[in-house]
């Protein structure tokens, strides 16, 4: 444990904090502070709830990761680097909407405040897909399986500071009854937040670009080609590339298999995760409760454990960790079932946080190692938000139906969370597959290593 908690001491995760920090914070943004101004301004539900279809971008962005990924900016890009580049540029460009939401009312403009909202979560999203590939490209290749799962923890536990206990916490505390700011003026001083974020990213030191080995025939010059060959070798090279070296770098029997899986793998916690607040209100806690205890203590404890998933998956490897972190997720949901059962007990409500919390880190921590550890170091952008897309998909658009399950069953919520248990169990066969199939890919990789080499 001394040897794994030593690889803390490397500066890089200080940066790798600092982003997941940056990625976790616009939520608060077009989130958290906009919810609250809206409902102080007299808006329906039914409003609230359009704004909230802003985050729909955050499951699109693998559109333009190609651009982020290979695009360089003008005079950006020569002092800054490629990623640092494209963060800092995001980073304005939210400052900038901040600004302009600050300028609006719900009650008279809300047309002015949805544009302002979707541009933060747009140039977020924007963000996260230059984040991601810094969080990679920062580690060499031989680093990945020591350095990652410390990595994936730390950008967890800096995008839940930025969300929630920090970041979240003051933002709601400026408009609070305490310090009682007017929500523009939050949004004013937030702003400050943000240019101080983009100073750090001005220190922070710029990964190396490196080119992988599979994708060195995809980016060979050729000879001078017409204006409408090259618009069609850009195409092929920057936007087609990256999903067919995927393919061919995995094969296409691992490759769908790791799609399956991120499709799947989390589908019943999200279901779980769309339906909880209603369920706690429906079993009898109150607002006060369900604020401290979920969203307070329960992102505290999820940074906390991230740590604790970085040492497992950094001992035991990506998959036994995934392996038991999804059977740690099926059992969790059980404890919701206890829940259902018991009515609004503060302590059975206590170790059901503390326990789901534990899972939910350790998996992500393990997730995100996972998807990293297949993420090609030439298309690092684009790969992750194609994967982070498809797992996505299943988070959100999938489990939308979760409401629907529940009136079906008539409310019977104990059997509900028992299938969002059982709902594991392909994952986990598909993870198995998955990892029978592993040391054939290390020996491709390692084969067109010593090839280019």
């Amino acid at each position: 444990m001394r040897e794994s908690l030593a690889q803390l001491r490397d500066r890089r995760f200080i940066a790798i904090f600092l982003l997941g920090f940056s990625s976790g914070f616009p939520w608060v943004l077009h989130g958290s502070v906009l919810t609250l101004w809206m409902q102080s301004a007299g808006l329906s539900r039914s409003a609230i709830g359009y704004i909230g279809a802003v985050a729909t971008v955050y499951a699109i962005n693998w559109a333009w990761a190609p651009m982020v990924d290979k695009l360089r900016l003008p005079i950006l890009y020569r002092y800054f680097g490629q990623r640092r580049s494209w963060i800092l540029l995001t980073q304005a460009a939210i400052a900038c909407a901040i600004l302009v939401l600050s300028t609006g009312d719900p009650a008279s403009n809300l047309w002015l405040i949805s544009i302002s909202a979707l541009a933060v979560a747009l140039f977020s999203a924007t963000q996260d897909i230059a984040v991601d590939a810094y969080r990679i490209n920062i580690f060499k290749r031989e680093e990945m399986d020591e350095k990652m799962p410390f990595a994936a923890a730390v950008t967890t536990t800096g995008w839940w500071a930025g969300y929630g206990f920090i970041g979240g916490a003051f933002a709601l505390a400026l408009g609070g009854e305490t310090i009682g700011l007017e929500w523009p003026q939050v949004y004013r001083t937030l702003l400050f937040l943000y240019l101080l974020l983009m100073a750090c990213v001005v220190l922070i030191r710029e990964p190396d670009e490196e080119v992988e080995a599979s994708a060195k025939t995809l980016l060979a010059p050729r000879a001078a080609p017409s204006a409408l060959r090259a618009l069609i070798n850009g195409f092929t090279t920057y936007v087609v590339g990256p999903f067919r070296e995927f393919f061919v770098r995995c094969g296409w029997k691992l490759a769908l298999s790791i799609l399956v899986l991120l499709l799947v793998f989390r589908l019943g916690d999200a279901m779980l995760g769309r339906m909880s607040l209603v369920f706690y209100v429906e079993i009898g806690f109150t607002r006060d409760q369900i604020a401290f205890y979920s969203k307070f203590f329960g992102g505290v404890m999820t940074a906390l454990f991230c740590l604790g998933g970085a040492l497992i998956n950094t001992r035991y490897g990506v998959i036994k960790g995934l392996m038991v972190g999804g059977a740690a997720m099926g059992a969790t949901n059980l404890m919701f079932a206890w829940l259902a059962l018991a009515g609004p007990s503060i302590p059975i409500l206590l170790a059901t946080l503390v326990l789901d919390n534990f899972t939910g880190a350790f998996a992500t921590v393990a997730f995100i190692s996972f998807i990293s550890y297949f993420t090609s170091r030439t298309y690092t952008g684009t790969q992750y938000a194609l994967m982070s897309s498809v797992s996505n998909f299943g988070r959100t658009t999938l489990a939308a139906s979760s409401g629907l399950i529940v009136d079906s069953m008539d409310g019977n919520w104990p059997l509900f969370f028992v299938m969002t248990a059982a709902m594991v169990i392909p994952g986990l066969l598909m993870l198995g597959w998955i990892g029978k199939q592993i040391d054939q890919y290390k020996e491709r990789q390692d084969a067109l290593a010593e090839e280019n080499a």
